[in-house]
């Protein structure tokens, strides 16, 4: 299984989580899940466009997450992944690549933007892991562009199907934060009621 470096510091876990709460990123109530599902939470990382304190800070942790870990490039995924990357990239001083969901059909053609050497390793980099499809689909683009990839890197790990679909794949998973830690970090702060843990942290075991 992947590394969550930051769940030995519970102080971290519940600021971020707090304002991520604050900003909107995670929000409970009755939401349709791509796959039709219907979820008591949400996490919405595209807000983070809007709240740049918050996006550098998920950015420094992504780069405290990183620091062992031995790669060349950062590779965001379209879309959400895209700001965080930018912002773990201008924190780690690494130069930053992004799979395209669609190669160009014109000019360079290209299906890797960013300059990278053929046999560069580069860490992947999105917003959540929820499935990890998604996930597989992008490393498949920068592989066929000749990039190495061995590490996933997300925000929050939604400890679902997700994390096994990227063992599998030989890959390594490592996340900011878990869902479990996160929603129980907010009930320890009061910003949700028991209700809500209780009803979040069941969907979370019915879906695993």
């Amino acid at each position: 299984m992947g590394t969550d470096v930051t769940d030995s510091d519970s102080q971290a876990i519940r600021n971020l989580s707090k304002e991520l709460y604050r900003i909107g990123a995670i929000r409970f109530g009755d939401f349709t899940l791509k796959d039709g599902r219907e979820s008591p939470f949400y996490l919405d990382m595209r807000i983070l466009v809007s709240h740049p304190t918050t996006l550098a800070r998920v950015g420094r942790a992504l780069a405290r997450c990183a620091n062992e870990l031995s790669f060349d490039r950062i590779a965001g995924i379209p879309y959400a992944g895209l700001p965080i990357a930018v912002a773990m990239s201008l924190v780690a001083e690494m130069p930053m690549v992004y799979p395209r969901k669609e190669a160009k059909a014109y000019g360079t053609k290209k299906s890797v933007e960013g300059e990278f050497a053929a046999g560069e390793t580069a860490l992947v980099v999105d917003d959540v892991i929820t499935s990890g499809g998604a996930k597989l689909e992008a490393i498949d683009v920068l592989r066929a562009a000749g990039l190495q990839v061995r590490d996933v890197m997300v925000v929050v790990d939604r400890t679902q199907a997700g994390a096994n679909v990227i063992e599998e794949a030989g890959l390594r998973l490592h996340s900011v934060l878990r869902v479990g830690p996160l929603l129980e970090a907010l009930r320890g702060e009061g910003a949700i009621s028991a209700a809500e843990l209780e009803r979040s942290l069941a969907f979370l075991v019915a879906g695993s």
